[in-house]
C-alpha cells in the first residue's frame, strides 16, 4: 500500500468524525487550522500568525495519529529495513514520520512563506463545478497568494517540502540517491494536493 492509499484510506473513514473538531481538523483526524472559507475581503498575517498555523498543525493530535498510522505502513512495507523489526522498529518508523511531518509543517507554513512574502493558507473556492474546483484546489499546490493578495507561483510549497526531505537524510538510515529523494518529493506533494482537495470538498460533506 502506498503512502497516497494508505492517507486516502484514513481521510475518507467517517466513523472517525466530531462534530466539534470540524472546523480544526478534517474528519476528526486531519490538522485543518488554514483553511480559510473565502479569499473575499482578503487580509494578510503576519510571520507570527503563519508560525502559530505550523505549530497548531505541526502539533495537533491528528498529527501524531497520522505519524502512527504512516510508522505503521512503513513497516509493513519494510520502507526503511535498516529500522530493523519489532516495536523498536515500529516507534523508529513512527518517530521518523512525526519529524516528516512536523519540519514539513513549519517549512512549507511558516518559514518559507515569511521569507518569501507568501500566504500559506488555502482559500476555499466553495463554488463552480466539482472538476473546477478539483482542478483548483490541486492547482493551489502550484500557485498560492503573495501577502499582498496576488497569485504567485509556490515556491514556499516547493522549497519547503524540498528541504524537509533534505534534513530527513539526517535520520533516515541507508542511501539517500537523488532518485529517492524525488521521488520522496513527489509524495509529498501528491499528499498536500489530496489534503487540499478534502479542505475544498469535506466542509460539503457535512451540510
Amino acid at each position: 500500500m502506498t503512502r497516497t492509499l494508505a492517507l486516502a484510506l484514513v481521510l475518507l473513514h467517517p466513523l472517525v468524525a466530531h462534530a466539534q473538531d470540524s472546523d480544526k481538523r478534517i474528519f476528526g483526524i486531519i490538522p485543518n487550522y488554514r483553511t480559510v472559507p473565502t479569499m473575499k475581503d482578503y487580509q494578510p498575517i503576519s510571520a507570527s500568525e503563519k508560525f502559530r498555523l505550523a505549530k497548531d498543525d505541526a502539533l495537533d493530535r491528528g498529527t501524531f495519529v497520522l505519524a502512527a498510522l504512516f510508522g505503521a505502513e512503513g513497516q509493513l512495507t519494510d520502507a526503511t529495513p535498516e529500522f530493523g523489526s519489532g516495536l523498536r522498529a515500529y516507534a523508529k518508523y513512527s518517530g521518523a514520520s512525526l519529524a516528516d511531518w512536523m519540519i514539513g509543517d513549519y517549512m512549507t507554513e511558516a518559514i518559507y512563506p515569511s521569507l518569501l512574502h507568501q500566504d500559506p493558507r488555502y482559500f476555499r473556492r466553495a463554488e463552480g463545478s466539482g472538476w473546477s474546483r478539483f482542478e483548483y484546489s490541486v492547482g493551489q499546490i502550484v500557485l498560492t497568494h503573495g501577502d499582498g493578495g496576488k497569485t504567485q507561483f509556490n515556491v514556499s510549497e516547493l522549497l519547503g517540502n524540498a528541504t524537509a526531505v533534505g534534513v530527513a537524510n539526517a535520520y533516515y538510515p541507508g542511501s539517500h540517491k537523488l532518485s529517492a529523494n524525488l521521488s520522496k518529493l513527489a509524495i509529498q506533494l501528491a499528499v498536500d494536493a489530496a489534503a487540499n482537495v478534502l479542505k475544498e470538498f469535506a466542509p460539503d460533506l457535512t451540510k
